[in-house]
């Protein structure tokens, strides 16, 4: 008798210790690889299983329930996991809750339907955002102009831009590249696409393009954005109805002082800012910062704000990393000028030597978009024709963290921003 009820007591101790959870830690010591932890969490709530993102705490941990099917993921992709206990797991999240801390639990809903905005074919530079989504094993949906303007953008939730030129100008690229086969094609590429759209300019069709991603945010969507395609995207818009193309770009000149006739209450982020008219500078206009900046790479660092978890959530998530200060990288639009963003645009990466702004998040209508400078996080200054970065050598890059934060991000059950 006595003998089972030993057996009893230690069948009841062992289920009551019983793992009920795994922690993807992310913090800098612990997680081996922090860009395919975010793979993990996205492939686990498309297998519909719970999830949450623990804000602040280790680095934006994140907490998934424990079943043989993810442990094994886990092992499979080299991603650290901690086992915890169902009493562990409640400790956890009391001191997550506790007024004291500036940490907050936020329960993962769903897997974002994610589309990337892409040239078709091959270009001579590669895309930050379709690498990591790569190597984190998170699917996404190439699209191009045909696709947007016939309003597939309905059936994504998250989009990223890739560093397109909206304005109808091929980049800027003309005095450095314009006789090279790749420009060339290029150009002829995309006036046969107008062309076959059913638009008579590039530029023309670039802005439609540009307006049917403004209503797809205005209609509840989330839009990411790097380098060139934030700026111009911005500059598509204000430029609405109006030719700020020369002559090399779309066969005729442009509108007369068509500076005045900018209409920036159309912008996302950005307000009175000036263009760049001579199609010889690699520049569309004054917002970015890459000719103003005199910062050497030893020290171009950007800094992360802190926000308080449990009233401000959206920033919180975006901003989630194992460390504030994040090593800059250059594009053709590294950062941006300060004076022209936006009031309601919430600033959320300085670089404090300059005073440059180097990730913003704003929102539009019922949906809401992140503009982050640079082309690359891991290559300081990607030129064309560069080969790709290989993230093998970067699995806990913070630079590509923020980009996972923000295609994580409207998985998120949403709670009201009170920045």
């Amino acid at each position: 008798m006595n003998k089972s009820l030993v057996y009893i007591f230690i069948f009841l101790l062992s289920f009551t210790a019983k793992a009920s959870f795994i922690l993807l830690p992310m913090d800098e010591t612990t997680q081996q690889n922090h860009l395919k932890a975010y793979g993990i969490t996205y492939w686990c709530l498309s297998k519909d299983y719970k999830a949450s993102w623990l804000l602040n705490y280790r680095g934006g941990s994140f907490l998934l329930p424990d079943v043989a099917e993810i442990r094994k993921e886990c092992q499979i992709r080299g991603v650290s996991f901690e086992v915890l206990s169902d009493s562990e797991e409640a400790s956890l999240l009391e001191e997550i809750s506790s007024p004291s801390q500036n940490m907050e639990s936020v329960i993962l809903e769903k897997a974002p339907k994610i589309a990337v905005y892409t040239p078709k074919g091959k270009q001579p530079w590669d895309d930050a955002v379709t690498l990591v989504l790569t190597y984190a094993e998170i699917p996404f949906t190439p699209i191009y102009d045909e696709e947007v303007l016939s309003d597939q953008l309905l059936l994504y939730d998250w989009l990223h831009l890739h560093h397109e030129d909206f304005t109808g100008q091929y980049g800027k690229f003309y005095a450095a590249y314009k006789n090279t086969p790749w420009y060339i094609d290029q150009k002829k590429d995309a006036e046969t696409l107008a062309t076959k759209l059913g638009y008579a300019k590039v530029s023309q069709e670039k802005g439609a393009v540009a307006k049917k991603i403004r209503d797809f945010v205005i209609g509840g969507g989330f839009m990411f954005a790097m380098c060139s395609a934030t700026d111009s995207f911005d500059i598509a818009l204000a430029a609405d109805g109006v030719d700020i193309c020369e002559a090399m770009f779309d066969g005729d000149a442009s509108d007369s002082n068509y500076q005045s006739k900018l209409n920036y209450s159309n912008s996302f982020a950005f307000k009175d800012f000036t263009l760049e008219r001579r199609p010889e500078v690699y520049e569309f206009s004054d917002i970015d910062m890459t000719s103003k900046r005199r910062i050497p790479v030893e020290k171009d660092y950007f800094t992360l704000m802190e926000f308080s978890a449990k009233w401000d959530p959206i920033p919180s998530m975006l901003c989630q990393n194992h460390t504030q200060l994040v090593k800059g990288f250059m594009g053709q639009t590294t950062s941006f000028d300060s004076a022209f963003i936006k009031s309601n645009v919430l600033v959320m990466g300085t670089c404090e030597l300059n005073g440059e702004s180097r990730y913003i998040h704003g929102e539009k209508g019922k949906g809401m978009f992140t503009f982050f400078g640079g082309h690359d996080p891991e290559d300081f200054q990607h030129q064309v024709g560069d080969p790709p970065t290989v993230l093998d050598l970067h699995p806990n890059s913070p630079g590509y963290r923020l980009i996972l934060n923000n295609v994580l991000f409207p998985a998120a059950r949403k709670k009201k921003l009170k920045t």
